[in-house]
């Protein structure tokens, strides 16, 4: 299995990460450890999480997910198997959200007792917090590192200028750098990644580690009609693809997938897989046929026409 670096960290990943959002969610925990274990048994290695996940269920409080995946790891002995990435800085409670100094250092010790283990690999923020100074974000999280507990930070969803700050920060006051970006990136979600991201994460060597690789669902061509969004509890997030730019991508889906014997959901994968400068988009399954559905678009190698057909079909 092809591994790739995270940023300029020693974190070596094979190119698609687990999205964890979906378990105590629509995977339950017998389930989870099924997909866990199959996604393991594949040949990669990057699963990432968040401690709100999933705390929008109805019944959750959220940590439901590190929760899983702690049970998951006591019970088969695969820390050193994996790469643990989870997230903070969403609102857990009124009182735990943010990125302030003191509660990194109690959010981390709060996912670390879930996980059930001593370190996490990737810890990211999950939101900026306007509220707190960079430097003290910054300063927390060395804390973290020289203690051991985690080992490289990241960045989900900042502001194109906040995400340069802090890096500039970084550099220049010697604080721990973010490694990886967690940005909304995929064949239709492409233009704010590309014209406002990707010129940061070039500058800064960063990891892309994209959410939403398959828009909810759509790119799998589950979902071609407002008859289809009943199909799953996410089908209404796919309605704002019913459109002429959408088709027009499942169309060049649909041609490409033919031509390599493989699913839309392959091929939506393997173009992100190719893209200069992505190391490993995430994605979910709820059933193991599903993830090795998904995981087959490791093996897929897309020629620069099949690339060229994608990018154009998906232009706006």
């Amino acid at each position: 299995m092809e591994q790739r670096t995270i940023g300029s960290s020693t974190l070596s990943v094979a190119p698609l990460a687990f999205g964890g959002n979906v378990f105590g969610w629509t995977a339950d925990e017998a389930t989870s450890y099924q997909l866990l274990d199959a996604f393991v048994d594949t040949g990669f290695n990057l699963i990432d999480t968040a401690d709100v996940y999933s705390h929008w269920v109805p019944g959750n409080q959220g940590g439901e997910s590190e929760t899983i995946i702690g049970k998951w790891l006591k019970k088969t002995g695969k820390r050193d198997q994996i790469v643990l990435a989870t997230k903070l800085g969403s609102k857990m409670a009124p009182d735990k959200k943010g990125l302030s100094k003191a509660y990194v250092a109690q959010a981390v010790e709060d996912s670390l007792r879930r996980l059930q283990t001593d370190y996490i690999d990737l810890y990211q923020s999950h939101y900026d917090d306007l509220d707190t100074p960079i430097e003290e974000t910054l300063d927390g999280f060395s804390q973290l590192i020289k203690a051991g507990k985690v080992r490289f930070i990241g960045a989900s969803n900042f502001t194109p200028e906040r995400l340069r700050e802090s890096m500039e920060l970084s550099a220049k006051q010697g604080y721990p750098a973010y490694q990886s970006l967690q940005p909304e990136y995929n064949l239709y979600d492409r233009e704010t990644y590309e014209q406002q991201y990707e010129p940061i994460v070039k500058q800064y060597g960063l990891g892309v580690i994209n959410y939403y690789a398959l828009a909810s669902g759509f790119l799998t061509g589950k979902y071609r009609s407002e008859a289809d969004l009943s199909k799953s509890p996410r089908g209404q997030g796919v309605k704002k693809y019913l459109n002429d730019r959408g088709f027009r991508i499942l169309k060049a889906l649909d041609e490409v997938a033919e031509q390599y014997s493989a699913t839309p959901a392959q091929i939506s994968l393997a173009w992100l897989m190719a893209h200069p400068g992505i190391t490993a988009p995430i994605a979910s399954a709820t059933s193991v046929e599903q993830l090795h559905d998904i995981a087959k678009a490791a093996e897929l190698k897309l020629d620069e026409a099949a690339i060229s057909q994608l990018t154009t079909a998906s232009e706006a």
